[in-house]
């Protein structure tokens, strides 16, 4: 079909021909074809361009752990960027395009960096972008940002896809369908456990597929075959394809993504294009295989290096040459297992290039084998087209198209090391092994370190049955089948060739070599987590599959320890790169989280609001009457009706907790700064709670309805936040406390009633006496309605008006705020939402969390008497004697009125001296919260400001830098109307 598609062989469909385009070009390939093996056969080998020095590339790898062949594939909403060619399944219509170049692949102006390494060496911007100060944000950052990442996200249309999130429970959890995991499963599943086996691949059977040996007179894959059916016979087991495993958590718990319909053109809309699968498992065997590991040596990175071992799957399973004339280095026997597979297949050998002096290891006839050598450098430029081998001195170039790299076998132990556990070590196997671990987590086959095909089979086979003993059930005994063409296994290391002409790249996506590494030595960071983020060694999307061991190896060389003494990086989930719309499954758009509505909803919508999201709720923002053309017309006229009649507002969606207990007083007393222990039965009392390390967590009301029965609310955002901190207290420091508390905020529907004509209005609907003296300010009773329900009465403000909150019922909700409503009618009530809500506690000097930012002490923000020096202890009284903590610098709360009354300026904004430099470090503080103020007629705001009240009356500028204001204003106080507080206590 073309130069490079072999005559015969491999697993692909060759009577289905499927059309693809790369780069804008159509091409032609098989059903069975990744899109890496289909360009490959198209004499496609440059796939893409490095990130730091654009340098080309192409595929080097088989498998998850490619490094190079990145591709955006797709197109509008279902774009994504960065999938790996090698394990992306070619369909009719598949568009992919390469990444990190510019204009073309062929000619990229980004190459010009290769010309600039010598400048460009590891660590350089650490150093380059420190001088001068200034060019940071001027030129370094925006060219940095600019420079940064791979491939582009589709930021225009919407993904049109569904994704799903589901559980799975199973006896014995298979990672890897491989050889070794195929019998795991089969024995595991003939004994009657619940097995699932997850394989990453479109079809079971790993290594097998590409393997042209015979087991018990069936070929691999057709052994393959028939276990795969076997166990999709079985129900006991559940087999999932073109499924990873990413990360393992606590609790035996697996996370995994299936690619459901990733290789169709139009996904079905009624099915998922991914899942991710939580998988709940007793016991776990990890039969990932083995990765085989590059050779590090000078040119190492041009198109058509490969590994031995990738080389060899192409040709076997994807009936693929990579080159007409193949060259191999190898330091094992991998090498040589490539070169006749492919003589096999008619490829000419060019020559095996054995690092090793003396190897046994049989070479494909006439094949040319130069043992004791080395490859030093390579030619080429998007190919290579010849390699320079040394032999004790002497040097020769070897003409080839494709280079097989062998450098031995590194065990995929990733998974079992994602809770802390190191990797240990082996000098006999030259490799990092799996860690013992406590939980029933093992490694089987190639993942233990074993070799060979008839080993693994066996050890999956043991594995499977020794989890069927532990679980009280027994499998078959094992019979283990004839192999043939097996060979063994052996190589000697060869981390680097010392003597490469050219870079010798370890990392190749990040454009990392060998004298990298020797520079993070010498610059102090030798240690390998500290080489890792000095030279960007393992930090591309394959996350070090393939150039960590040979780091660590590097290092400890350049060094003189071994490689258990240096260790490798921390191995953390994700394996694979997961798409963010898998992890969020089916919470997206509108359904990005769960909606919540007051039981006032359906009475605000009557009114007409227009709601808000805030978190997790819908809130009334403002309700607009006709005329009234933006929000802050309607806001300043609900805020004015307030101060000279009355209004009513929604604040159901305040947390609410329900605290019983004999020592519940004693309880609050401790979470609470203030006092609370003595709070009288009947009355309310505002508290605020500090984080044990001194700062504010979060302010509410507690009210006392009997001696052993407290009430309080906590800030709508803070809800769930609030009920966890008193659980861990309760829980683990206070056990002994005979306490017990429930979140009631769904089952209480509350509403404010505010304004000089409050009373009025609630006396008719109360039975109970509201008067001043028979109900003063912060009394909280239960009360019988007219004709309604028992309720609960709070008169407590945070306008600053005559206020009261009142909380029924949830079912009774709506029809007592339709009958507040309509005793307020004559007295031309009127609805009110946050937005109004904000500008009164603003005028008022109340805070939130736009002050409450996990930053400020209760004396920050004006609060310090709410912070008893009575009580022995409560949570945060240690902390809060730490020097900082009452520094007088500190940033305090004050209020700021604009010098020109009617100039304007926005929260975030930074405070400086007046003739100051601006400067985007707020060091003399920043506006927390803004509004206009109807009843006063201009700005005003709230801000933090360094020593801010023994500064009352200084002139500051307000300066905001993103939306070029800059405006002159006067400390004052935080309270900006009715300072007395008379109309509060009417």
């Amino acid at each position: 079909m073309t130069a490079y598609r072999l005559s015969t062989g491999g697993l692909v469909d060759r009577s289905k021909s499927v059309g693809f385009r790369f780069d804008g070009v159509a091409y032609k390939g098989f059903e069975g074809d990744t899109l890496a093996s289909a360009l490959m056969a198209n004499d496609q080998l440059l796939l893409g361009r490095s990130f730091k020095y654009h340098r080309p590339r192409g595929v080097v790898t088989a498998g998850a752990s490619e490094p190079n062949a990145l591709v955006t594939i797709g197109e509008g909403g279902r774009m994504e960027p960065n999938v790996r060619a090698t394990v992306a399944e070619l369909y009719e219509g598949l568009s992919a395009v390469s990444q990190n170049r510019w204009p073309s692949l062929k000619f990229d102006i980004g190459s010009v960096n290769s010309l600039l390494s010598p400048f460009l060496s590891a660590g350089f911007y650490y150093k380059t972008f420190m001088w001068p100060k200034s060019f940071w944000e001027k030129l370094y950052e925006p060219f940095i940002r600019k420079a940064a990442g791979l491939g582009k996200l589709s930021i225009g249309e919407r993904d049109p896809d569904n994704y799903e999130k589901s559980w799975a429970f199973c006896d014995l959890l298979v990672i890897g369908a491989g050889p070794t995991g195929l019998m795991a499963a089969l024995a595991a599943g003939r004994a009657g456990l619940r097995v699932v086996i997850a394989d990453e691949g479109a079809r079971i059977g790993g290594s097998l597929l590409a393997s042209r040996k015979s087991i018990g007179g069936e070929s691999a894959g057709e052994f393959a075959q028939t276990v795969a059916a076997e166990l999709a016979s079985l129900p006991n087991v559940t087999v999932l394809e073109r499924t990873t495993v990413f990360g393992w958590f606590d609790d035996m718990v697996f996370g995994a993504v299936e690619r459901v319909q990733k290789h169709v053109a139009q996904p079905h809309a009624d099915r998922a294009v991914e899942r991710v699968w939580r998988i709940a498992a007793k016991r776990a065997v990890l039969a990932s295989g083995a990765e085989e590991r590059p050779l590090v040596f000078g040119g190492n990175d041009l198109p058509g290096v490969m590994t031995a071992s990738a080389m060899r799957t192409y040709a076997n399973r994807y009936g693929v040459a990579a080159g007409r004339k193949v060259a191999v280095f190898a330091n094992g026997a991998s090498g040589y297992e490539t070169a006749r597979d492919l003589a096999d297949k008619g490829v000419e050998i060019a020559a095996i290039i054995d690092s090793r002096v003396g190897a046994a290891d049989i070479a494909p006839n006439g094949a040319r084998v130069i043992a004791g050598a080395q490859v030093v450098d390579t030619s080429g430029k998007l190919r290579i087209k010849g390699a320079t081998v040394e032999r004790s001195g002497y040097v020769e170039t070897i003409a080839c198209d494709a280079l097989a790299m062998s450098g031995g076998w590194s065990p995929i132990i990733h998974l079992m090391c994602h809770r802390g556990q190191r990797p240990v070590w082996s000098e006999e196997k030259a490799a990092f092994l799996a860690p013992s671990l406590a939980e029933p987590f093992f490694a089987a086959g190639g993942a233990s370190g074993l070799e060979g095909l008839g080993v693994c089979l066996a050890d999956g086979w043991k594995a499977g049955a020794d989890a069927a003993a532990a679980l009280g059930s027994s499998a078959p005994a094992y019979a283990q089948p004839e192999i043939e063409g097996e060979t063994v296994e052996g190589f000697t290391p060869l981390w680097y060739v010392t003597g490469s002409k050219s870079k010798a790249f370890v990392d190749f996506q990040n454009d990392v070599h060998v004298a990298d590494l020797g520079l993070a030595l010498r610059e102090g960071y030798g240690h390998v987590e500290h080489a890792k983020r000095y030279t960007t060694n393992g930090m591309a999307t394959d996350q070090g599959k393939l150039s960590g061991v040979n780091a660590a190896a590097i290092l400890a060389g350049m060094q003189g320890v071994t490689p258990a003494q240096t260790g490798t990086t921390t191995f953390r989930p994700f394996y694979t790169p997961v798409t963010f719309g898998a992890l969020a499954g089916a919470a997206r758009f509108e359904h990005a989280q769960p909606i919540r509505t007051s039981p006032l909803h359906g009475w605000a919508k009557k009114n007409g609001a227009k709601m808000v999201e805030a978190g997790l709720w819908y809130r009334s923002a403002w309700f607009p009457r006709e005329g009234e053309t933006s929000w802050r017309q309607s806001c300043d006229r609900e805020v004015t009706t307030v101060r000279e009649k009355a209004g009513v507002c929604d604040v159901s969606t305040l947390g609410k907790i329900e605290v019983m207990g004999s020592d519940a007083a004693e309880f609050l007393n401790r979470i609470y700064s203030n006092a609370m222990l003595k709070l009288p039965v009947g009355k309310a009392r505002y508290g605020i709670m500090l984080r044990e390390d001194g700062m504010v967590y979060d302010d509410g009301t507690v009210s006392r309805f009997g001696e052993n029965h407290f009430f309080i609310t906590t800030t709508t955002a803070y809800a769930g936040e609030v009920l966890t901190h008193m659980e861990f207290f309760h829980q683990t420091v206070w056990p002994e406390l005979d306490v017990r508390f429930v979140t009631v905020t769904d089952q209480w529907a509350q509403m404010s009633v505010v304004g000089p004509k409050s009373r009025e209005i609630l006396q008719e609907l109360i039975v109970d006496d509201l008067s001043d003296a028979a109900f003063p300010f912060m009394t909280a009773r239960v009360v019988k309605m007219v004709d309604g329900p028992e309720a609960r009465l709070y008169r407590i403000s945070f306008s600053g008006e005559l206020a009261y909150e009142l909380g029924v019922p949830a079912g009774y909700g709506e029809a007592v705020a339709d009958a507040v409503m309509a005793a307020g009618a004559k007295h031309e009530i009127c609805a009110y939402g946050v937005e109004a809500l904000n500008v009164m506690r603003i005028e008022k000097g109340h805070v939130t969390h736009a002050e409450l930012d996990g930053r400020v002490t209760a004396d920050d923000v004006g609060l310090g008497k709410l912070v008893s020096v009575q009580k022995p202890d409560f949570v945060g009284k240690r902390l809060l004697d730490r020097y900082g903590m009452k520094a007088a610098d500190r940033h305090q709360l004050v209020g700021l009125v604009p010098v020109d009354l009617k100039a304007e300026f926005k929260s975030g904004a930074h405070i400086l001296k007046v003739g100051a430099t601006p400067s985007t470090v707020a060091d003399q503080g920043w506006v927390s919260s803004v509004c206009y103020s109807p009843a006063l007629g201009h700005m005003i705001g709230l801000a933090f400001v360094k020593s801010g009240r023994e500064r009352m009356g200084e002139k500051v500028v307000v300066w905001d830098k993103l939306r070029g204001q800059e405006t002159e204003a006067v400390i004052s106080s935080t309270v900006f109307f009715d300072p007395e507080n008379k109309k509060l206590h009417a």
